[in-house]
């Protein structure tokens, strides 16, 4: 080899590689280290990450179990496919070294109260890519699950990373709100606009049992859906701030139980625990992550049976949805809100749709200003990922009257007419009876012509208002003529079959005013292949972008 100080030349050699035998590196570092040697450093950091684990804090998981409550990290195991939870931020403590020891906040706050991280859901059904999330959980063990300065920090980083890769969210947002405590805090905290600014973008999803105040119903409010448990009790103020506010003392399951929350429409799906809403969880975001194989389908034949003989007979729509959709592929969606209307996230064939029907056991299906609102948000959210929407027709019109017109009803109603109008998804409309005034128009969104298809079953029925009503009104002097209440009676029945012979399905089938009149039992079919066309032609997100009401 050539030596220091040595005159080199073009061609001559600088070293020469030789052969030969050499002694392993004992040091730390190299190839040949000791595998089970741990280095300082690494243990350091092995001691500090057993703060975050749930077994460090014994008596906190055995008072949260004590109450059949389970832990945030348990709730995120059950949800997050094995191994794939990446957490971030775990080693950050409640910003309180002015008051708080640093020993005894790493022992009591890990990760700030707030668990948060990239996860995969449903992997095994829809693959990785199609399967990521975002999930975050406060931790109602470490400061009642109040938002700190630093958790803060960490959800609006994981806000854009869901804005950014077009991750869903879901949050599961017991706590207390605001946490008053903090000693170390910066002014630059945009959470809440981070958050807002995903609505319409990903779906957003919101669990909650238990206490839900202030910011943490803030953050919950602003989610497409709200999945919740009997003992949630949900408000923009927690018992602390009522008080404050001179309203008296009230306890904290008094403030928005589920009760009222499910009965007013604020939470979209009432669980029986929570083991039942994060199976719920699961089941909402697979219809926005993709197709399956066909499902299981039922008997057909038993929709033939679904609306009754008897005209003025009510029955449950449910039980043709479940027909019509695979096996076990129904969620249904504020199901004690706006009664007069269901709606549903299904599949057909394996392919995900929205149902929306009108409910003949509550106000004989006519759509009052809780049921048009209930509609069009359901519009909105099928809209806005892409859904098409099925939609089952059974109504004597919108709602009518004083008492009616006190809930402005008017511009209630319109909202649905506006939305259906508005749709980019298809809507495919099937009448199963009453189809009436605007009450027809408002579930067609807008027009018979709208739909990419409008059927009818041979029950359906046709006119510009109710039967009974129009023939009252049209008939009102004949009637009043007629003495005998037997006679006047014979004749008003006479009346309304006359009617109803004109306006039956098959006597309108003669006017190409929908597609077709056919046999209950082919309704599947023609889903199928509306969906089947829609999936060659999937819309575009951009042509969607619109956030989401949370109404």
């Amino acid at each position: 080899a050539a030596a220091v100080g040595q005159a080199l030349f073009e061609g001559d050699a600088l070293l020469f590689l030789e052969e030969a035998e050499i002694a392993p590196d004992n040091d730390a570092g190299a190839g040949g280290a000791d595998p089970g040697a741990v280095r300082a450093d690494l243990a350091e950091l092995w001691d500090r990450r057993r703060f975050i684990k749930d077994a460090a804090r014994p008596e906190a998981v055995a008072r949260r179990h004590a109450a059949g409550r389970r832990m945030a990290r348990e709730n995120l195991a059950d949800l997050c496919d094995p191994g794939s939870f990446v957490e971030y931020g775990p080693l950050v403590i409640a910003p309180q070294r002015r008051n708080r020891a640093l020993d005894d906040l790493i022992a009591n706050t890990p990760a700030d109260g707030l668990v948060a991280g990239l996860a995969t859901v449903n992997a095994d059904k829809f693959g990785d890519e199609a399967a990521r999330c975002v999930v975050l959980s406060y931790d109602y063990t470490v400061l009642a699950g109040t938002q700190g300065h630093e958790g803060h920090r960490k959800d609006g980083r994981m806000f854009e990373l869901a804005e950014q890769w077009k991750l869903p969210v879901v949050f599961f947002a017991e706590g207390g709100g605001g946490r008053p405590g903090d000693t170390e805090t910066r002014g630059d905290g945009r959470s809440f606009n981070q958050f807002g600014r995903l609505s319409g973008t990903v779906p957003l999803v919101g669990v909650v049992s238990g206490n839900c105040f202030a910011g943490n119903a803030a953050f919950l409010g602003a989610c497409d859906v709200i999945i919740a448990t009997p003992d949630a009790s949900i408000g923009m103020g927690g018992p602390v701030m009522i008080e404050g506010a001179g309203l008296g003392v009230v306890k904290a399951k008094d403030v928005g139980p589920a009760s009222v929350q499910t009965a007013n429409g604020v939470i979209d799906y009432l669980a029986a625990d929570e083991a039942g809403a994060v199976a719920a969880v699961k089941q909402y975001l697979a219809y926005f992550q993709g197709d399956l194989p066909p499902g299981e389908v039922a008997d057909q034949t038993l929709l033939r049976q679904v609306v009754p003989e008897d005209r003025r007979r009510a029955y449950d729509v449910r039980k043709a949805i479940e027909l019509l959709c695979d096996v076990g592929s129904v969620l249904e969606l504020r199901r004690d809100f706006g009664r007069g209307m269901v709606t549903a996230l299904a599949r057909v064939n394996g392919k995900p749709l929205g149902v929306v029907a009108n409910n003949p056991t509550h106000l004989s299906g006519a759509i009052d200003a809780d049921g048009a609102d209930k509609a069009t948000r359901f519009f909105k959210l099928c809209d806005t990922f892409g859904l098409p929407i099925l939609s089952l027709c059974d109504t004597p019109g919108v709602m009518v009257g004083p008492e009616a017109e006190k809930t402005a009803l008017v511009r209630h109603a319109s909202r649905m007419l506006v939305a259906g109008s508005n749709l980019n998804v298809p809507m495919f409309t099937v009448i199963l009876r009453k189809a009436y005034g605007l009450g027809m128009i408002a579930m067609a969104g807008g027009s018979y012509r709208i739909p990419a298809f409008t059927v009818v079953w041979p029950t359906g029925e046709f006119g510009s208002m109710g039967l009974e009503g129009s023939v009252k009104l049209a008939h009102r002097k004949e009637l009043d003529a007629i003495a005998d209440p037997a006679e006047r009676a014979a004749r008003y029945d006479a009346l309304v079959a006359r009617m109803y012979e004109k306006g039956k399905a098959l006597r309108y089938s003669t006017i190409y005013d929908f597609d077709d009149v056919i046999d209950p039992a082919d309704t599947r079919r023609w889903v199928a292949a509306g969906l089947s066309a829609f999936s060659a032609k999937r819309l575009d997100p951009a042509q969607r972008r619109t956030f989401l009401d949370t109404w």
